[in-house]
């Protein structure tokens, strides 16, 4: 006699707040793994759920596409808490953190998000953000962001030419 197979509703649901929520060296600033589910038909990529510890609200979901070697920032939002996730390609994601009563001042959190690394950065207002597309064409950035976004509330840098501590060139380590 044959084993049935597993199915999804023979499966235990592993959410996310199941799975270790990484604290990061800035204050607030979270990355949490997200689960993945493949099977022959594909895979269903999990993101954000209303009953996860880490959601706050919802304001507008978006895509933004990045091509290989282009970056995409800075850019520093008032209200608006970020909920990114490299969905396909991968990004080299750049947080900086230059909120005056931060007790984490300074910092500057490098993270490469993608396959490799399917997580949400889950990135509180006040900080800095910039993220680099580093795959063929291009990668995938899902954003469940808690405000609608309002042009007002946002402020923008070059993403070259500016105080932010960090060069966006590929490092060889």
């Amino acid at each position: 006699m044959r084993a049935a197979p597993e199915t999804m509703s023979s499966r235990r649901y592993l959410s996310a707040d199941t799975m270790a929520i990484h604290e990061t060296a800035i204050h607030d600033l979270s990355i949490v793994p997200l689960r993945r589910i493949p099977d022959e038909r594909g895979t269903i990529l999990h993101m954000l759920r209303s009953d996860d510890s880490h959601f706050r609200t919802f304001g507008e979901i978006y895509f933004s596409t990045v091509y290989e070697g282009v970056v995409k920032g800075w850019h520093q939002h008032d209200d608006m808490t970020l909920n990114y996730a490299c969905v396909t390609g991968r990004i080299k994601l750049v947080v900086y953190d230059e909120r005056g009563e931060s007790p984490t001042q300074g910092a500057l959190v490098e993270r490469f998000l993608g396959p490799d690394d399917y997580s949400l950065a889950v990135i509180p207002p006040g900080l800095w953000v910039g993220f680099k597309g580093i795959s063929a064409p291009d990668a995938l950035v899902a954003n469940c962001a808690t405000h609608t976004h309002d042009p007002a509330r946002t402020r923008r840098l070059d993403p070259h030419n500016n105080h932010i501590p960090y060069e966006w060139a590929t490092q060889h380590r």
